[in-house]
């Protein structure tokens, strides 16, 4: 996914890492022939797709990031402090990384037929791809290349919430506050996407290593999308 030979900076096997991620979860229009409708995933696809962004090195990382600062600003009281209350933690962490993955990545786009991948535009003015990044979440496509509700953002955010309840303990419990998680991980989601969109005049620009970096902009999009 990510050609390391086209990045001869410092740290080159570990920005490959944290990149290789981010190319995984877009799909990239200048790939496929004119009018094409882009690889749809079989349910195998959508599994293998959340057990490899479950077990990435980012993931694991970020679930540490997020355990130090619920430690820090002692989250989940009952897990205590000192190296067991991190653990604790790290565990719940993990936990919420993976079982929002499954059902934003895997159960929901199986069961309404969706693609649970980030399709990028790759050209155009920057606002209109902007707001292209944006409505995806509300908008996906299905597994035809056909454009539907993003069914697995909303219910997978809710599904995970709502089993997040279940062990953290100290979570705030209620619609107010399970609106406010689920409002504040669909921003983030919405933040991703616009990196997922605009990554590679980035990576182009830094000369990280990235699999459309030598590749001139497409002349024109697939029908539809």
């Amino acid at each position: 996914m990510v050609q390391l030979q086209d990045y001869d900076g410092p740290f080159h096997k570990v920005i490959g890492t944290f990149t290789r991620k981010l190319d995984r979860q877009s799909v990239h229009d200048p790939h496929y022939r004119q009018g094409f409708v882009l690889c749809s995933l079989e349910i195998k696809d959508k599994f293998f797709l959340f057990l490899r962004d479950s077990i990435d090195p980012a993931t694991i990382l970020g679930a540490g990031f997020d355990a130090g600062i619920s430690q820090a600003e002692n989250d989940d009281p009952s897990f205590g402090q000192g190296g067991e209350g991190y653990a604790k933690r790290l565990a719940a962490s993990y936990t919420d990384e993976v079982q929002f993955r499954f059902f934003k990545e895997f159960a929901y786009p199986t069961i309404f037929s969706e693609d649970p991948r980030y399709y990028r535009m790759g050209q155009g003015p920057a606002g209109r791809r902007f707001v292209h990044a944006v409505t995806h979440a509300v908008i996906a496509y299905n597994d035809h290349g056909k454009p539907i509700f993003n069914y697995s953002e909303w219910l997978g955010e809710i599904s995970g919430t709502s089993l997040s309840n279940l062990y953290h303990p100290g979570n705030r419990r209620g619609f107010v506050p399970a609106a406010q998680n689920i409002a504040f991980d669909v921003g983030l989601d919405i933040g991703y996407d616009e990196l997922r969109e605009f990554w590679p005049e980035i990576a182009r620009k830094l000369r990280l290593p990235f699999r459309d970096q030598n590749e001139p902009p497409p002349n024109a999009l697939p029908a539809g999308r």
